[in-house]
Order: C-alpha cells, then sequence, then structure tokens
C-alpha cells in the first residue's frame, strides 16, 4: 500500500488568515463562500477578497450578504464582492445559485453550517443537521462541478469539526428515523459526511484537476454556538468522556479568534503549497494525525474510509434525484 507525506506548513493554529495568505496574488480567481455573512464565512471572504479574488459571498440572508460585502470592500479596496441567494436545506435554491453560475470556479469554501440545533426536518423528511451541512454542499460542488472543471486546477474546502470524531455515517438510519433525535450525533455524522466527501470528491475529480479537502477549524464562539445552551453542553460533556474514555479528564476546548479560526481555511483555498493535494483532512494549517484516543484532536478512520466515501457519494445522489 502507498504512503504518503504528511502535510506540514510554516503556520500553527495561531496563525490568522491574513497571515497565511500574506503575498499571495488570487487576481483572476474566482470564489464561492458559503455561510459568508457570518462568522469565519466572513473573515475567509475578506482574506481571498483582499488578495484579489472576485468572491461570492452565497449566504441565506441576502440583506446580510450586501452589508457584510460592503464591509469587505471598504476594509480591503476590493471592488468585486458578490452576493447570491443559497438555502442549502433546500436543493431547488441550490440547483438554482448552481445554474446561475457562468464561467469557471477557482474556489469553493463550503463553510455554512448549523449545529447541534434541535431535531428539525427539512420538506424531504431530511434530518436538517445532516441535509444542510452534507447533502446542500454536495448538491452545490456537484452542480458546480463544471465550473470547477474549467477553472483547471480548482480547489474545493469542506469544513468539517472534531466532532466528527463523535460518529461515522449511520448509513442505516441517517435521518434519525429509527433512533432517538442526538443534536450532536447528528452534527457529528454531518461533519464526518464533509470528510468523506473530501475522500470521494478528491478521487472522482482528480482528471478534472479539483483538488477537494476537509478542515476543521478550531473552537471559534460564533453565532454557529446559537443552539447550545445547558442541556446540549451537558450532553455534549458527556459524549466528549464516552470518547476520552472513563477514568481520563477531557482536554480542555481551546478556541481561536475569528482570525485564526479562518486560517486553515484560506491556506486550502490559496496556497500554491497545497497544488495536486487531495482527499485530506488538516487542523491547525498542517495536515491532521490520526486520531489517539483521549484527545479531541486528529481524525478518525471512520472519516477517511474510502469505501464510506464512495457509498455516501452514491446514496447521496439517490436522496438528491
Amino acid at each position: 500500500m502507498a504512503t504518503t507525506t504528511r502535510i506540514t506548513t510554516a503556520f500553527t493554529a495561531r496563525s490568522t488568515a491574513a497571515e497565511v495568505i500574506a503575498g499571495t496574488d488570487l487576481t483572476g480567481r474566482r470564489a464561492v463562500v458559503t455561510g459568508a455573512a457570518s462568522g469565519i464565512g466572513v473573515e475567509t471572504a475578506r482574506a481571498l477578497a483582499a488578495a484579489g479574488a472576485e468572491v461570492t459571498l452565497a449566504v441565506r440572508d441576502t440583506a446580510a450578504g450586501h452589508r457584510t460585502a460592503a464591509e469587505i470592500k471598504a476594509a480591503t479596496g476590493a471592488e468585486d464582492v458578490r452576493v447570491g441567494k443559497l438555502e442549502l436545506s433546500d436543493p431547488t435554491s441550490v440547483r438554482a445559485f448552481a445554474a446561475g453560475w457562468r464561467g469557471p470556479l477557482h474556489i469553493l469554501v463550503n463553510n455554512a453550517g448549523v449545529m447541534a440545533s434541535p431535531e428539525t426536518r427539512t420538506s424531504r423528511g431530511w434530518e436538517l443537521q445532516f441535509a444542510t451541512n452534507h447533502l446542500g454542499h454536495f448538491a452545490l460542488a456537484t452542480g458546480l462541478h463544471g465550473a470547477l472543471a474549467a477553472a483547471e486546477g480548482a480547489r474545493v474546502v469542506s469544513v468539517s469539526s472534531s466532532a466528527h470524531l463523535f460518529s461515522p455515517v449511520v448509513f442505516e438510519d441517517l435521518h434519525f428515523m429509527d433512533r432517538p433525535y442526538d443534536p450532536w450525533l447528528a452534527y457529528g455524522q454531518s461533519k464526518t459526511a464533509n470528510v468523506l466527501f473530501a475522500v470521494e470528491g478528491a478521487r472522482r475529480w482528480s482528471d478534472d484537476g479539483i483538488t477537494v479537502n476537509a478542515v476543521m477549524p478550531g473552537g471559534i464562539a460564533t453565532n454557529l454556538m446559537r443552539h447550545i445552551g445547558e442541556p446540549e453542553q451537558a450532553l455534549f460533556n458527556t459524549h466528549l468522556q464516552a470518547l476520552v474514555g472513563e477514568g481520563r479528564e477531557a482536554p480542555a476546548l481551546a478556541f481561536k479568534t475569528i482570525e485564526q479560526g479562518a486560517a486553515t481555511s484560506v491556506l486550502l483555498a490559496s496556497s500554491p503549497q497545497l497544488d495536486g493535494i487531495g482527499g485530506r483532512y488538516f487542523e491547525d494549517c498542517a495536515e491532521a494525525v490520526p486520531h489517539q484516543p483521549g484527545t479531541l484532536s486528529g481524525v478518525a478512520p471512520h472519516a477517511l474510509d474510502p469505501e464510506a466515501a464512495a457509498r455516501l457519494w452514491d446514496v447521496s445522489e439517490q436522496l438528491l434525484g
């Protein structure tokens, strides 16, 4: 079995998006960042625009998107920051966004997400976190495949989480029809799906010059945490303790600034060091090591399983019709 060299960089968990992209010229490149009206999505879009890219903010709330676009233009001097309507939980909205795209697309950052939400189902009966975090982004990326291929060297960044350690993709019950709903297992499953998408996307699209990688941005206090009250926090602590093992002290969560949280996504989207690299999971501006018991870092084997990745791709196509 062939071995691959782990990718490391000069940057760390403390590096910022502006630092990792310094000196990189993205003039002539076109980028889409989902969820770019709040949190690390804003900083990701700001860094790409500052480096010269034409950036489209793909957002649910277009009013917030236009306010963010104006702020980015004022802060960076960038002239071409656009806004597009995108509701990831609605396949019709995703199809409309993809159908409306014209010309090549060099960078797609699948950044938007929902975390630990109350049990909610879409109009198709899909569990909301899986529908938004995975299926919506899967439909977006596959819908934009032609534009990505036309860029001749496109990059797709799939924003995952260390919560992928909580759950594999449970193919027998993706939408919690036959098991009690657990917001963290649902979130973890969707974040594993984000990594598996990168694994299979990189394999399928390598001949098109498209690379796909997954990223763990780190813990960042943003609007993503809006659903987390005391019950959700207690349940998270229970899952964390189960992960590290009985009798072991659970690791303290290290939080990053928004600027630091966007750094690894921006690195994957822009760094020449990542040319031709795909199907991997990064955290703290480097490729992650395998997960070790007792920690909340690294990547789980179930998230890099090529058979699960291929199966998820097929299941996703079937669900989306």
